[in-house]
C-alpha cells in the first residue's frame, strides 16, 4: 500500500507531500489543477519512460519518492529477496530522479535499480488503469490476455510457449536439413574434393618456411660460395686474421711474463683468437657439406607453388588450409550422418507436437470454462452499469485445421474476440464495431472488476474512469468502486460528485499562484471543506445554500451506508 508520496519540481508541482490511507481515495479539483499530472508522477515512481520535459521550468531535477507498505504483500517480498533487499518492518521507500541532462537515478530501499527492475518490481504494488485502457481493450491480444488472466492460465502458457518455441526450432533445423539434401550433393563433392586435395599434400607444421630458407639458400649458391670463400681467406691465408692473432698472442704472452697486468689483456686475445679459429674450421666445415642440386632446388620451388595454390583456394595461410579441411570433415560428416539426424529430429518433432496438442488442448478448455463466467460476471455488473439488456460473449474460434492436423500457435489453438450486444435485439458484434466511448468504459471497468477480485495487488489507481458516464451508471460506478476497496487501496481521480460522496478520504488539487509561479497543491479534506467541493461539483458554486444542503445529504446517505 502506498502510504507517502513525496514530489519535487514535477511539472507544475514544486513541492507535494501527502500520505494516503487504506480505502477509496477520491481525488477531485477543477480542470487543469493539476489531477493527471499527480498520476504522472506516480507513473514515473513506478517505472514509467520520462522524458526531460517532466521537469519544472527552471528546475535541474525532479525527484519523486514514494512510502511503500509491503507487510502483507508476499508477491512484493518475494522479489525483494530474489533481488537481495529487505524491507524494514514492512516499510519500503522507492526514489527516482531526472535531471535535464537526460540523467537520474532510481532507488529501491536505498540500493540502485535499473528501471526494468523498478517497473517490475512495481508490478507488485500498485496498478494503474488510465482511460487509454479501454482503447486498448479494442484490440484482440489485449482481450486474450485478459481472458487468460481470469483463467489463471500464466504458468500454463509459460509451458506452453517454451515446448511450442522448441517444437518450431525443430521445424526449421529438419526443413534445413531436408533442403541441405536436395541441393547439397554438389556442394558436398566439392568439400570431398578439397579434403583430399589438402590430405595429399601432407602439410607439416613449419614446412613452409624451412623450404622458403632453402630455396634461397639454392637459388643463390654462387653468390654464398662465393662469400664464405672471400670469409675463409680473410681468416686463414697467410696474412690473414688468425696469422696476426697468432703473432699479438705471442707478443703479449712474453708482455704479461714480464708485468702481470698484462695477463688479462692476453687472455682475452687468446679467446678471440680461438673464437675465430672455430669459427673458421665451422665455415669449412659448412662448405663441404654444401652439395648443389638442381633437381632439390626444382622439388622445393614446386612444393612452394602447390602451397600458394592451396591458399589462393582455401585460406590466406597453410594454417587456415589445414582448419578448411577440418570444417570441410566436419559438413561431411554431419551431412552423410544427416538421414539418422533427420529421422531423430522426425521422432523429436511428433513427441513435441503431442505435447504441444495437449497443452494447447488443455488451455482451450480453461478458456472455455473462464469465459462462461466472466460473461455472467461482467453482464451482472454492465446491468448494475446503466446496461440492463446488454449481451457480453467470448468467442474462441479455433485456427483452422491443416493438413487434417490442428493448427497451433504461441499462444494455443484459439482465437479470443469479445463481442458485445448493448442493446436489446442487436447482434452480438466485436467492441470494435459497436462500443460507444461509454460503453467502452463500462465494459473495461466490468471486466476490470472481475479481474480484481482475483489479483493480490494492494493498491489501485483509476485515472477519469468515470470519462462519458453519469447519472444512475455513475451511482452504480461508485458502488462498484467502493466494494473493490474494501480489502484494497484505491486511488481515483473523479469529476462525479455521486463518486466523491463515497470517499473514505477525499483529496482536493488545487492550483494556485505563489509569487510568479503557479503550483499544485494537494489538500485532504475535512467535513467542512468536502462539502463545499461536493457543491462545488455538484453544481460548479461552492457557496450555494441548495448545493450545499444537497451536498450535506449526499455525504450523510452515503456515511449511512
Amino acid at each position: 500500500m502506498l502510504e507517502e508520496l513525496t514530489i519535487r519540481d514535477f511539472a507544475i508541482i514544486d513541492r507535494l507531500q501527502v500520505r494516503f490511507e487504506r480505502g477509496l481515495n477520491l481525488l477531485t479539483g477543477e480542470t487543469g489543477a493539476g489531477k493527471s499530472i499527480l498520476i504522472g508522477a506516480l507513473g514515473f515512481l513506478l517505472g514509467a519512460k520520462a522524458e526531460t520535459g517532466i521537469i519544472r521550468a527552471g528546475c535541474e531535477e525532479t525527484v519523486v519518492s514514494g512510502l511503500f507498505d509491503v507487510s502483507g504483500n508476499m508477491a512484493a517480498r518475494q522479489w525483494l529477496q530474489d533481488h537481495g533487499m529487505a524491507a524494514d518492518d514492512g516499510n519500503l521507500v522507492i526514489r527516482r530522479s531526472l535531471k535535464n541532462t537526460g540523467r537520474g537515478y532510481i532507488y529501491i530501499q536505498n540500493l540502485p535499480a535499473l528501471r526494468a527492475d523498478l517497473a517490475d518490481f512495481c508490478a507488485c504494488l500498485v496498478e494503474i488503469h488510465g482511460q487509454r485502457d479501454g482503447m486498448a481493450l479494442l484490440k484482440n491480444d489485449r482481450q486474450r490476455l485478459l481472458l487468460d488472466r481470469y483463467a489463471g492460465l500464466q504458468d500454463a502458457l509459460t509451458a506452453y510457449s517454451r515446448d511450442y518455441t522448441d517444437l518450431c526450432a525443430r521445424r526449421r533445423a529438419l526443413e534445413r536439413l531436408v533442403s541441405d539434401g536436395q541441393s547439397g550433393e554438389r556442394e558436398m563433392e566439392l568439400l570431398r574434393f578439397a579434403v583430399d586435395e589438402i590430405g595429399a599434400a601432407a602439410l607439416q607444421d613449419g614446412e613452409e618456411l624451412a623450404l622458403q630458407e632453402e630455396e634461397t639458400r639454392l637459388s643463390q649458391h654462387e653468390k654464398l660460395f662465393a662469400a664464405l670463400g672471400q670469409a675463409g681467406s680473410l681468416l686463414s691465408d697467410e696474412g690473414a686474421i688468425l696469422g696476426l692473432l697468432r703473432r699479438l698472442r705471442v707478443q703479449l704472452e712474453t708482455a704479461s711474463h714480464i708485468d702481470s697486468r698484462l695477463a688479462d689483456q692476453s687472455t682475452r686475445v687468446d679467446s678471440a683468437y680461438f673464437e675465430l679459429e672455430d669459427g673458421a674450421s665451422a665455415l669449412s666445415a659448412y662448405m663441404d657439406r654444401q652439395n648443389f642440386d638442381p633437381g632439390r632446388l626444382e622439388e622445393i620451388e614446386s612444393r612452394l607453388a602447390l602451397f600458394q595454390k592451396l591458399k589462393r583456394k582455401y585460406g590466406a595461410s597453410l594454417a587456415e588450409v589445414l582448419a578448411y579441411r577440418e570444417e570441410a570433415l566436419a559438413r561431411l560428416d554431419a551431412f552423410e550422418n544427416r538421414d539418422a539426424e533427420i529421422a531423430g529430429l522426425v521422432q523429436a518433432i511428433a513427441r513435441l507436437e503431442q505435447t504441444v496438442y495437449t497443452q494447447a488442448e488443455a488451455i482451450s478448455q480453461a478458456r472455455q470454462a473462464a469465459a462462461l463466467t466472466l460473461e455472467v460476471g461482467v453482464q451482472a455488473i454492465l446491468a448494475d452499469l446503466g446496461m440492463p439488456h446488454a449481451r457480453f460473449k467470448v468467442d474462441l474460434p479455433r485456427k483452422p485445421l491443416e493438413n487434417g492436423k490442428v493448427v497451433v500457435g504461441p499462444f494455443g489453438a484459439d482465437e479470443v474476440i469479445f463481442l458485445i450486444s448493448a442493446n436489446k435485439g442487436e447482434p452480438l458484434r466485436s467492441l470494435a464495431a459497436v462500443a460507444s466511448g461509454g460503453e467502452l468504459s463500462r465494459i473495461m471497468l466490468a471486466i476490470k472488476t472481475m479481474l480484481i477480485r482475483l489479483d493480490e495487488i494492494p493498491s489501485m489507481i483509476f485515472d477519469e474512469i468515470d470519462t462519458g458516464i453519469g447519472g444512475e451508471v455513475a451511482i452504480s460506478l461508485g458502488r462498484q468502486l467502493a466494494e473493490i476497496a474494501v480489502n484494497r487501496q484505491i486511488l481515483c481521480i473523479t469529476h462525479l460528485a455521486s463518486l466523491a460522496v463515497r470517499a473514505d478520504n477525499h483529496y482536493k488539487v488545487e492550483k494556485q499562484v505563489e509569487g510568479e509561479r503557479t503550483v499544485t497543491r494537494l489538500v485532504r479534506l475535512d467535513d467542512e471543506r468536502r462539502v463545499q467541493e461536493i457543491s462545488r461539483m455538484l453544481s460548479g458554486d461552492s457557496r450555494s445554500a441548495t448545493s450545499l444542503e444537497h451536498a450535506r445529504d449526499l455525504l450523510a446517505t452515503y456515511r449511512a451506508r
